[in-house]
């Protein structure tokens, strides 16, 4: 579901592809509901070693990141400091990740490239980015650790499963449409940058 909230889209999951339909890249969202972080090994685990997720991401959302966590008592855990990681790392896995899990929402950092974008296209899912330099801010946003999967991995690695509240701001980097802004903006960016090559070559010309 998607809810204007304060002037804010804020997506509720489950998420479905109808929700995100008319979300477009550059599109700035909110999370409301379940979350999990997921990076390098829990994506190689199912993927190459074709184990199952013991997390439910079905319509939910993951999120690139090793947070930093304080244990509580009964088992119970606390959410110190959650910055993403960057998201090209998990590119490789990242088709196949969402063709198993039916994942909605692919949060991290930096852009990613054709398998994320085929992902997304084919079935309807985003990829958003979350400002980097702010993982505690995001640990407030975290309302409760409700499960952890695959402790045997260590903390960086735990399926850390999350209930989250106006979880963001999530800049939307690919939509449904398999769109991506980091590269579209690369092709502007060194449209630019030969320019300025070019203009800044005049002017020192005279350099032996």
């Amino acid at each position: 579901m998607v809810e204007m909230r304060n002037g804010k889209k804020v997506l509720i999951t489950p998420v479905s592809a109808e929700d995100l339909k008319d979300i477009k890249v550059g599109d700035i969202v909110y999370l409301d509901g379940s979350m999990t972080t997921c990076r390098d090994v829990a994506h190689r685990r199912l993927v190459e070693e074709g184990r199952e997720l013991p997390v439910d991401v079905r319509n939910n959302a993951i999120f690139h990141a090793g947070p930093i966590i304080r244990p509580l008592e009964n088992d119970k855990f606390e959410m110190v400091s959650v910055g993403p990681t960057t998201s090209m790392r998990m590119e490789k896995f990242e088709y196949e990740f969402v063709k198993l899990t039916g994942v909605r929402v692919i949060i991290g950092k930096g852009g990613m490239k054709e398998n994320t974008e085929r992902a997304c296209k084919e079935f309807g899912a985003i990829h958003c980015v979350f400002p980097a330099g702010n993982a505690v801010v995001a640990a407030t946003e975290v309302e409760e650790i409700v499960r952890a999967e695959w402790r045997d991995l260590g903390m960086p690695e735990t399926l850390w499963n999350c209930r989250v509240k106006e979880f963001g701001p999530l800049i939307v980097s690919i939509d449904t449409q398999g769109n991506n802004m980091f590269e579209e903006n690369k092709v502007i960016f060194n449209q630019k940058k030969d320019k300025a090559i070019e203009e800044i070559s005049k002017q020192v010309g005279f350099i032996k």
